[in-house]
């Protein structure tokens, strides 16, 4: 993916090195990251703050997440080898979308809004990206077509874990989700093993809240 020639050789290269600081060590991950131009998945007056490690506003009450809580959940997302099937819940503006193609051989990703949907599929087309699936429906449901998934990666807070959601897991499927409890959010990742689903905390997160419907 070579669309960020603009971006000053400097500038990607502290990029990486406070993410690794922070501790995102996979360097496959990494690569992917640094191939992806960050500056085009935001309004062009917010381009300059894009590698900050920032959240940033996207349009329709929706937020790009920051670089560091993207790699913590994608990096939290592939610890297991089995990386061919992803189930994303909340396109956004596709950055996390992007990056699940590169590391995926299929991803499919839903949001609820359709018009965001719109400009973020022409956007990752222009990319070159085929092996996306776009759904505009409720995320809540999952996409029960193209399940069982190695993973579930949800990029907006429910109240509690959707069981739809569980159910389309496969067998060692791991989950990455925001959990809304008690007015704060906690990150978690879930793991599919045969004694049942293991649920571990990881971190304190903020992420817009999971709304239930389609617009």
């Amino acid at each position: 993916m070579n669309t960020d020639k603009k971006i000053p050789p400097e500038v990607k290269k502290l990029f990486i090195e406070r993410l690794i600081s922070q501790g995102i060590t996979n360097k496959k991950l990494l690569n992917v990251i640094s191939s992806i131009p960050r500056h085009l998945f935001v309004e062009s007056a917010l381009s300059r703050r894009a590698y900050d490690d920032d959240a940033l506003p996207i349009g329709y009450g929706q937020t790009i997440s920051s670089p560091y809580i993207v790699g913590k959940m994608t990096q939290l997302l592939i610890e297991n080898d089995s990386m061919n099937n992803v189930l994303e819940i909340g396109t956004g503006c596709g950055y996390q979308t992007a990056i699940l193609s590169l590391l995926f051989k299929k991803v499919t990703t839903i949001e609820r809004i359709e018009k965001l949907q719109t400009k973020t599929k022409k956007l990752l087309s222009s990319f070159g990206l085929k092996n996306i699936k776009y759904i505009h429906a409720d995320g809540h449901h999952g996409y029960k077509i193209n399940q069982p998934y190695d993973a579930i990666i949800m990029t907006a807070s429910p109240i509690e874990i959707p069981d739809d959601l569980i159910r389309q897991l496969g067998i060692t499927g791991r989950m990455v989700l925001p959990l809304n409890d008690k007015g704060s959010q906690k990150l978690f990742r879930l793991k599919n093993t045969k004694n049942g689903i293991l649920k571990k905390e990881v971190d304190d997160v903020k992420f817009v809240p999971m709304i239930k419907g389609i617009a």
